[in-house]
């Protein structure tokens, strides 16, 4: 498997450099993406939660929505 390209481009010499990520790169990169995996199924939970509740007490987001005085 290819590492994903990193594109430098310095913009005094509009010099345009692509090349894959190094080893400490790619690893954070790595490190973001289960970051994000984890963070989304997170918000995902969090949803279902939230449509459950409203599912329960028999309301729509928008009625909880004006009982909580949100906009």
């Amino acid at each position: 498997m290819s590492k994903p390209m990193v594109r430098i481009h310095n913009t005094e010499t509009d010099e345009v450099i692509d090349r894959e990520m190094n080893d400490a790169e790619f690893a954070q990169y790595q490190a973001d993406q289960a970051t994000e995996v984890a963070r989304k199924a997170e918000a995902d939970t969090k949803a279902a939660q939230r449509q459950a509740l409203l599912t329960r007490l028999g309301i729509t987001a928008e009625e909880a929505q004006l009982l909580l005085g949100g906009n």
